[in-house]
């Protein structure tokens, strides 16, 4: 399986739990998303660990994901590390990560 993963905004906390606990439920989902109170690679990949409902996917993979973006994309992380700095605090910064190949399937099933 291929996973892929981007930081994709910020959310007031009690805004992604509830998403997280309403929408994420099918462990066949393509995607999830990760919430973290810092812009930095340990706290997202501590953050898989707090996803509720954790798909059937191969996590040692989605953890090479997180880094492979972590090392390719300075730019972006530093741009979103910017925005973040500047929140309040009872906000997290949200990453999502896609098997790609379930993601694929959900967008042929569109047409």
């Amino acid at each position: 399986m291929t996973y892929c993963f981007d930081i994709v905004g910020i959310a007031p906390v009690l805004d992604f739990f509830y998403y997280q606990q309403k929408v994420e439920q099918s462990p066949h989902r393509s995607k999830a998303y990760l919430g973290s109170y810092e812009c930095t690679l340990d706290s997202f990949i501590q953050s898989t660990e707090m996803i509720l409902q954790k798909p059937d996917w191969n996590w040692d993979q989605v953890i090479e994901s997180i880094i492979d973006f972590w090392l390719h994309q300075e730019k972006e992380i530093e741009k979103w590390r910017s925005s973040f700095t500047k929140t309040k605090e009872e906000i997290l910064i949200i990453g999502r990560i896609a098997n790609v190949n379930l993601l694929r399937r959900d967008f042929d099933s569109l047409i």
